[in-house]
């Protein structure tokens, strides 16, 4: 599986394993307009989403301009909606997507059919299937465990990706030798029933090469491609892929300014980092988008299976797509990632640690893939929130508070805190109020419970 990281030229012959994509460097000020900042997640936060995502949108989707808006607004309705239904179906939940060019039919998925009344209630179709996602996952789990094993490892690059694939209600694992795939699960003693072996020729790779898509270079050995700018305290810095550079590894920007170094790296199992620059490079809430226009950053709340898309990266700019699944598995020469989200959007050596949004809503960092913006193909990205939760970084957006800003004052007693990674799920109080997360997402100010419906429900 190839991941996206461009080697310099003299670096090349030792890097071919791990020719991977990433993103460019900050700069201190940004040349292309500024634009307005974006409101809570919901549809008034999309719906004015800037002209360079929509121009993207309309290339890759085939979608007019009014299809592309629309679009964002179906995907932020739905994603609320499915984490409410999430949350109502409990175990019986099996998954959700969305579907159409304008995403205007969510489906939830469930194994009790008692629950078809409620999904329709909420105006979601219904669908009945044989396995919980949380079955699925645990299976997913399990393979990724046995890929890990070294006996197993050589097996695993042959059935290099494995997801859950809510729309069959199966876990899929992709093989160049089918043989492969079920020596996999075999060793990983789940059911074969929950299993659907594809056979697939690609093997993905990692994808090398503080605006997030802008170019920045390790060690003067290679180049990958800035993620989403963050902040740790006042310290300034961004997010990027683990593959581009180990805790140490010296940063110059696009511009081959000096820039940072990696303070922290996970690589394989996890596909993050992050690096800490100097005082000459400035985190910015945007990304580079269509023909270098800022695209702005508002926040990380998770897109559902079948949204929207784009990637920012340095070798190859500025592309869309859709997410194909969530929780997938890629076995790289390297070893196991485990987590990564699969999309169709296309991207090449040096975009690796790139951005990929949705709407104004950081997603994560692009890991690797298969194929080239030219043929077509499939690529990982790295979810945000994981890695700002690993690293207590707090992603710079347009609606967050600058460097040592510990946000609003005074606001009412409670567990809810700005900056904090929140799950699916997961339980807060808020003014004496309890509240459920129906999104993932990074709590930013003013999004406290109260104010943000699509992402906190009342309990």
């Amino acid at each position: 599986m190839p991941r996206f990281h461009r080697p310099a030229a003299s670096a090349c012959a030792a890097l071919v394993a791990i020719a991977a994509l990433a993103a460019a460097g900050l700069p201190g000020t940004a040349s292309a307009r500024t634009p307005d900042a974006a409101g809570p997640p919901g549809p008034a936060a999309v719906a004015d989403a800037s002209p360079a995502l929509l121009t993207a949108m309309g290339r890759d989707l085939g979608l007019t301009r009014a299809q592309a808006r629309d679009r964002l607004v179906n995907e932020a309705e739905a994603g609320a909606t499915a984490g409410r239904l999430r949350l109502a179906l409990g175990d019986a939940y099996a998954g959700a997507w969305v579907r159409g060019a304008e995403s205007t039919r969510l489906t939830v998925a469930t194994t009790d059919p008692a629950d078809i009344p409620a999904i329709e209630a909420h105006g979601a179709r219904a669908a009945v299937v044989t396995h919980t996602l949380a079955a699925l996952e645990a299976a997913s789990t399990a393979v990724d465990r046995a890929a890990s094993r070294t006996a197993v490892r050589t097996t695993a690059v042959d059935a290099p990706v494995r997801y859950v694939d809510v729309r069959t209600n199966t876990l899929v694992v992709q093989a160049v030798r089918p043989a492969a795939a079920h020596d996999l699960v075999a060793a990983a003693g789940i059911d074969p029933a929950l299993v659907r072996v594809e056979t697939s020729a690609d093997r993905p790779r990692p994808l090398y090469d503080i605006r997030g898509g802008d170019a920045y270079y390790m060690n003067g050995s290679g180049r990958c491609s800035v993620g989403f700018a963050v902040t740790k305290g006042t310290q300034q810095g961004f997010a990027t892929a683990g593959h581009c550079g180990r805790p140490g590894t010296t940063t110059s920007g696009y511009n081959q300014v000096a820039q940072g170094s990696f303070q922290a790296s996970t690589f394989p199992g996890r596909d993050t980092a992050w690096v800490a620059t100097n005082t000459n490079w400035t985190s910015t809430p945007y990304v580079k988008g269509q023909v270098a226009a800022n695209v702005q950053v508002a926040g990380s709340t998770q897109s559902p299976v079948g949204a929207s898309v784009c990637r920012s990266g340095s070798t190859t700019g500025w592309h869309c797509g859709v997410i194909q699944q969530h929780n997938t598995s890629v076995t790289y020469p390297e070893g196991t990632i485990s987590g990564v989200t699969r999309t169709t959007v296309c991207a090449e050596p040096g975009d690796s640690g790139g951005s990929y949004i949705s709407g104004s809503q950081a997603q994560g960092v692009t890991s690797g893939g298969s194929g080239s913006c030219s043929s077509g193909g499939t690529t990982f990205y790295q979810p945000i929130n994981p890695l700002l939760q690993a690293y207590a970084l707090t992603l710079k957006t347009t609606t967050g508070p600058g460097p040592g800003d510990p946000g609003e004052p005074g606001e009412p007693g409670g567990t809810w805190a700005a900056g904090t990674v929140y799950a699916a799920g997961a339980q807060v109080t808020y003014g004496g109020v309890t509240y459920r997360c129906l999104q993932a997402h990074q709590a930013q100010p003013g999004w406290q419970p109260p104010n943000v419906p699509a992402l906190w429900q009342q309990v």
